[in-house]
């Protein structure tokens, strides 16, 4: 189902602690972009280009694979449930290293984290890739392990979008995924890899992180569009489902 009238839903929402909006893809006038959740960590932003994080094959972690057709695949790091570009429709340009400069259009800068919380000593480091487009922000963590560095928390204090991993055991959990929002203080924190019905990876599901994370939840759907406009003034967290 899909709306025209976007601003009074959100006006409603900005008062409403926790809503479910599951089943619907939410539309505003004019230009808009639209994330669409592909399970596990795999986003898809649709704007100015189709850009696609992390995608996974489905098949190796028990869950659809993605149906998305990108122009731009990013890589966080070289495991497969991160790394499967063959599963992404199209030609993609694929970034799995290091990238600061423009794109296409698109900004992009990239932070080195590591993947555990030894330094990356256990299971090495990720690239945190900072994407802008169509004057929104994004800044996608990967399988971050440990706690912003005060230099990464300078230039990303109050991103648009932080899309951060909250299932614990290869990443951070939800007590770390909450220091780096209060950190971060972005307008919408993105929760990802955590456990899903059929998932095979011991990892802990969204709730535990939804009952200590202190803001007003929205329950989205697999897909949800939105404008600039519309993210001012919001401290929100948006929950994702397939």
């Amino acid at each position: 189902m899909y709306f025209d009238w976007f601003q009074p839903i959100f006006t409603f929402l900005s008062r409403t602690s926790e809503m479910d909006l599951s089943g619907f893809v939410i539309r505003v006038p004019g230009r808009s972009l639209e994330l669409v959740w592909h399970g596990h960590s795999c986003f898809e932003i649709g704007g100015s280009k189709q850009v696609v994080f992390d995608p996974h094959d489905g098949r190796s972690i028990g869950i659809p694979p993605p149906s998305a057709t990108a122009e731009l695949v990013l890589i966080t790091h070289e495991h497969f449930d991160h790394n499967a570009v063959r599963s992404i429709k199209g030609e993609p340009r694929v970034i799995n290293e290091a990238y600061n400069g423009e794109l296409d259009g698109i900004v992009l800068r990239t932070h080195i984290l590591p993947h555990d919380n030894v330094g990356g000593r256990k299971r090495g480091m990720v690239r945190a890739y900072h994407l802008e487009m169509d004057g929104i922000s994004f800044l996608f963590l990967g399988d971050v392990g440990d706690l912003p560095p005060d230099d990464l928390a300078q230039k990303e204090k109050n991103v648009s979008f932080l899309f951060l991993p909250v299932g614990g055991v290869f990443t951070i959990g939800p007590e770390e995924a909450v220091a780096w929002i209060e950190t971060i203080k972005p307008r919408v924190a993105v929760p990802m890899h955590y456990r899903v019905g059929g998932i095979s990876l011991s990892i802990k599901p969204v709730e535990d992180f939804l009952a200590i994370v202190g803001r007003k939840v929205l329950k989205v759907g697999q897909a949800a569009s939105f404008q600039r406009d519309d993210l001012l003034g919001r401290q929100q967290v948006w929950v994702f489902s397939l």
